[in-house]
């Protein structure tokens, strides 16, 4: 794991394009998760609008058959590969520019703001294949709100081949190449996959807001 106190991001550096990942089915929370809405908008675009402020490019992340759902005024990227998951979203976005480092963030975060992602733009390390944040709740790599950078597009690949769709393993696994920082505020990147977990979110929101 390389040291949080190393903040690497030459003049050179690739360019950061912003990825909302929506193509989730949803299924254990019963409803589409992007389109939920959290903040006065469909949560898909309340996070590309979070990253439209950082990021050279914004795009949405889906299946092909909900491109034409996307409004207009977001750009929609339809998986090219089927059935991986969140990796799919990641090697489509790197396939479609190989050149560019991808700030990758999920649609199922309802509590993630801008000073989470301000935080780990500021502390990206250009020479780690990723920069991401240490989970709060398993202690692991959180692989989906990380900055993949394009060096990390041949092990994302490897992974796909072996048929693992999670690339929470490919930071794991290459953990020595990887920047992984403590979050500022560890409630932003909680997972809203339940029911459950949306009446938490709601409270939480409902709360911060009186």
């Amino acid at each position: 794991m390389i040291s949080n106190g190393q903040n690497k991001t030459a003049a050179n550096s690739p360019l950061l394009n912003g990825l909302v990942l929506a193509g989730g089915k949803s299924k254990r929370m019963g409803t589409d998760k992007g389109l939920m809405t959290w903040h006065g908008k469909q949560q898909r675009y309340y996070v590309a609008d979070l990253l439209r402020s950082s990021c050279q490019e914004v795009f949405i992340s889906c299946r092909a058959e909900q491109v034409d759902e996307i409004a207009s005024s977001y750009h929609a990227l339809a998986d090219a590969v089927k059935d991986a998951g969140p990796l799919a979203g990641i090697i489509t976005a790197f396939k479609f520019q190989p050149d560019v480092a991808w700030l990758v963030v999920a649609c199922d975060l309802p509590l993630i703001d801008e000073r989470t992602i301000s935080f780990l733009i500021k502390q990206r390390d250009t020479s780690a294949i990723a920069t991401t944040f240490e989970s709060p709740f398993d202690g692991h790599p959180e692989p989906l709100v990380t900055i993949w950078e394009p060096s990390s597009l041949p092990i994302l690949q490897t992974y796909l081949a072996d048929n693992f769709t999670c690339p929470r393993k490919a930071l794991i696994r290459n953990i020595e190449r990887v920047k992984v920082l403590q979050s500022p505020h560890p409630q932003a990147l909680m997972n809203a996959n339940t029911p459950e977990d949306a009446r938490l979110a709601g409270e939480i929101i409902a709360q911060t807001h009186n």
